[in-house]
């Protein structure tokens, strides 16, 4: 009979504690979140990549108060909508970016956060930005983070820790955004219509889902893209007058959206009641927001409060104070915090309207009964 060595026994000592160690914590952690996508949601895997798309640098994070107003590579002044569904639910920490250091072991107590600016759901979206993580990529990382897992509680332990945590997928904006740059070359003269163009996103994105789903996801929130056609970077370059959208834009967001609900209803009915994948209607919130900016306490839906209205759109503050972008006195009166991103404030009603809105905004429940889901 071989005989154990020393390390294995203390391996095995380790995995056996942590086990056991998870179990007795379970109410301290009871909520959990992988978040996939783009600058929307990314929390700083940008910050570990050569790229352009980075929010590394003042005044990105002024208002984040866990880093004290410092930038921590979201592409905002405060908290992305993910960060505010967390805190909703009691999270006292933010998923961690994956590509920080030593980060594998939040896999199995908060989370991870894989998202990463300028990346879409197709490959070459974002290629301009050089580094990006694409979705695909991003599920590979998240199939490394289960080989931690399955490490360190086995198989049976991570399938059921994964079916109670939350999976959510926020992409498409770049794709879009990419897909009406005529200086895009993948995207250039040769493009498909925008019908093709939109199936070939929503098929894309529901090989990523099912993938997720093969991995052990159970819980999917997939938001749909919001009115790309209302930001500033769109009413400049397509030379808007302020208050108008691009209906040519907004068209082929629409045209995704429905069927993107449309597969996610039949992802339902296939994987159903084991799995259930809930779409966010974050394109109509965000409407009803520039439409009534007033009534939720904004001042400002057209301009950006940093950065200004016009190329190159660069929001950035100098080490030395002679050299800063523009920024807008009150964050907290703006919709939109720099050219292609919303404020902290706006953030806020986003989620708010995810957590607890009826089926015309979450479908088919919203997240705050996703997350009491029980299949």
């Amino acid at each position: 009979m071989e005989t154990l060595k020393i390390s294995d026994c203390f391996l095995l000592w380790f995995m056996c504690s942590t086990v056991l160690f998870l179990n007795a914590l379970q109410p301290c952690f009871a909520f959990t979140s992988f978040v996939f996508g783009d600058s929307l949601v990314d929390a700083g895997n940008n910050d570990y990549i050569f790229t352009l798309s980075k929010a590394d640098s003042p005044p990105y994070g002024i208002d984040f108060k866990p880093s004290g107003g410092h930038p921590t590579g979201r592409f905002t002044n405060g908290r992305t909508i993910s960060d505010i569904v967390g805190q909703a639910f009691g999270a006292k920490s933010f998923p961690p970016p994956y590509l920080a250091p030593n980060t594998q072991a939040n896999s199995i107590l908060g989370g991870i956060n894989y998202a990463s600016g300028a990346s879409g759901i197709l490959d070459e979206t974002g290629v301009l930005f050089i580094g990006r993580v694409p979705l695909r990529e991003q599920v590979n990382n998240f199939e490394q983070s289960r080989s931690y897992m399955v490490e360190v509680m086995g198989e049976k332990h991570t399938m059921e820790f994964l079916k109670k945590a939350i999976f959510s997928v926020t992409i498409g904006s770049n794709d879009v955004l990419n897909y009406f740059q005529p200086t895009i070359p993948v995207f250039g003269n040769g493009k498909v219509s925008p019908n093709l163009f939109q199936d070939f996103m929503v098929s894309n994105l529901t090989i990523h889902l099912k993938r997720l789903h093969l991995l052990g996801a159970r819980k999917f929130i997939v938001v749909g893209v919001g009115p790309l056609g209302c930001i500033p970077f769109i009413r400049a370059i397509k030379l808007l007058l302020s208050g108008q959208c691009s209906a040519k834009v907004n068209e082929l967001i629409q045209g995704y959206n429905t069927k993107l609900n449309g597969v996610l209803d039949q992802l339902n009915q296939e994987l159903g009641p084991e799995a259930i994948f809930v779409y966010a209607n974050s394109f109509d919130i965000f409407m009803k927001i520039i439409g009534n900016y007033h009534q939720y306490g904004f001042e400002d839906a057209n301009e950006p409060c940093c950065g200004g209205y016009f190329p190159p759109f660069i929001c950035f503050k100098s080490s030395g104070t002679n050299r800063s972008s523009a920024l807008c006195a009150d964050r907290s009166k703006y919709v939109f915090w720099d050219a292609y991103h919303p404020t902290e404030a706006a953030n806020m009603i986003i989620a708010k309207g995810l957590l607890d809105g009826d089926e015309s905004v979450s479908y088919p429940i919203n997240i705050r009964e996703l997350y009491n889901y029980n299949s």
